[in-house]
């Protein structure tokens, strides 16, 4: 939390607040409540131990990649099909 200060002004959210003189208010600071940046996921993936898993878990776990794997590659063709279609608009 941020103390309010006499020529203080904080810009947080878009907002801009001045603080008048001796005021007690304090201002939340929104970084506090952003979730936090977990590390890079492909990397713990990588780092995973595979030996405690059984054949059966290894197998749900290449499905399961896969399915992300189909994901991201539709996700990449919507991504180009629309800046196509931008592309295409702007031309004109």
């Amino acid at each position: 939390m941020l103390q309010c200060t006499q020529k203080a002004t904080l810009v947080r959210a878009a907002l801009l607040t001045a603080c008048p003189l001796g005021s007690t208010l304090q201002f939340m600071d929104m970084d506090e409540y952003l979730p936090k940046k977990t590390g890079d996921i492909l990397a713990d993936l990588k780092r995973q131990d595979l030996d405690p898993l059984s054949v059966s878990e290894l197998e749900a776990r290449v499905e399961a990649l896969q399915a992300e794997i189909a994901r991201t590659k539709a996700k990449i063709g919507q991504a180009v099909g629309h800046k196509a279609t931008a592309e295409a608009l702007f031309r004109k």
